[in-house]
């Protein structure tokens, strides 16, 4: 089943972008495309809570089918979270309104690593892997599935929620490297259980949010972290689907996150395509980067934005659009709706003469 749902796919944009292989059309998703913004998932939430929504295939499928039809985007995201494999393992997480994942009995020692035992993925989550088959069934476009990153995941699991410091997860990662490897491994094998079971069940990509991992200095990052990364992009190769990795504020570990072993590198808006381009290893695409509020500004402002980005990716086969981040709550949908009108009507790929021959060739039709 899996051969059978990758090779249906190898010839979208979305795949060949992720690929860097020759396609026409500039193809875009959008990071938490499905939810938040539209009215037809608030409708269902005005019945569900998050986490009943999640835990139930037909609703977290119909999620995730939602901006699809919308939008018409090249790719769907399963409608998921990054913490569902540890609440699957009875890990006591709960996923706050308005603040996030709280962590009923934070990790702090070797002793709460028991917590954290290997993840049996057709059992512990189940209905995720209901959910995945339900939409490749459906979907006539490639399904991202995804997982938390250990550096992530720890942040909540020390803190005990979200933090803007990090300041207890630095504690151990400096005082106690020792433990801190000890968690992280732990971690990121649950990663990859979990994102192994998507591909097993018919996901044709997979991104990989590390997303607070912008908080880290270089150093550190090679250190502490990148290993661990690396760890689930290695037990994702053989499998043959891209694999994206995401923060934000990581404009400083770009080429670190690439080297873990990621096809594809999501960039935030506060670095140019271009630069990102230089940090990157050629062979590795690039995905994003538009502003995600600028998607709250007239028309002509987020027109311009999107004819930014397109100019910035230089008509290169090797570039996904996508916000920098996710799509924000406010935002109209009809605004998305008209981005992906646009991405699709004037993001070009310049033939391979031409990106060879100008390197960053503008691939941005006006006609």
């Amino acid at each position: 089943m899996t051969a059978q749902a990758a090779a249906r796919y190898d010839d979208a944009d979305f795949i060949r972008a992720c690929r860097g292989q020759a396609h026409e059309r500039v193809p875009v998703w959008f990071m938490r495309q499905a939810g938040r913004a539209l009215p037809e998932y608030r409708a269902i939430r005005a019945e569900h809570e998050f986490e009943e929504v999640v835990r139930t295939p037909e609703l977290a499928a119909e999620v995730t089918l939602q901006p699809v039809r919308r939008y018409g985007v090249d790719a769907a995201i399963l409608f998921s979270d990054i913490v569902t494999p540890l609440q699957g393992l009875g890990v006591g997480v709960e996923i706050k309104p308005g603040v996030g994942p709280v962590v009923e009995h934070p990790v702090r020692s070797a002793a709460d690593l028991e917590r954290l035992r290997p993840l049996e993925v057709e059992e512990d989550l189940a209905f995720v892997m209901e959910t995945v088959s339900i939409l490749v069934d459906e979907l006539e476009v490639p399904l991202i599935g995804f997982g938390g990153a250990p550096f992530t995941l720890a942040s909540y699991l020390i803190e005990g929620g979200p933090s803007k410091s990090y300041t207890r997860t630095k504690q151990m990662m400096f005082a106690d490297e020792a433990l801190w490897h000890r968690l992280l491994e732990r971690l990121a094998d649950i990663t990859l259980a979990s994102l192994r079971g998507q591909v097993a069940r018919g996901a044709s990509a997979v991104q990989l949010f590390d997303s607070w991992a912008g908080a880290l200095h270089p150093d550190d990052y090679a250190r502490y972290v990148q290993p661990h990364s690396r760890r689930i992009f290695d037990g994702l190769a053989d499998l043959g689907v891209p694999r994206i990795h995401f923060g934000v504020t990581t404009g400083e570990l770009l080429g670190a996150m690439a080297e873990a072993g990621a096809d594809v590198v999501g960039v935030d808006w506060r670095v140019p395509l271009t630069t990102a381009r230089r940090r990157v290893p050629e062979g590795v695409s690039l995905q994003g980067n538009l502003e995600p509020a600028v998607a709250l500004g007239p028309w002509e402002l987020v027109e311009d934005r999107v004819r930014d980005v397109l100019r910035s990716a230089g008509g290169r086969p090797d570039h996904v659009f996508n916000l920098g981040h996710g799509v924000l709550p406010q935002t109209d949908p009809a605004v998305l709706e008209r981005v992906v009108e646009l991405v699709h009507r004037e993001g070009r790929v310049a033939p391979p003469s031409a990106t060879e021959a100008h390197g960053t060739g503008i691939g941005v039709a006006r006609g």
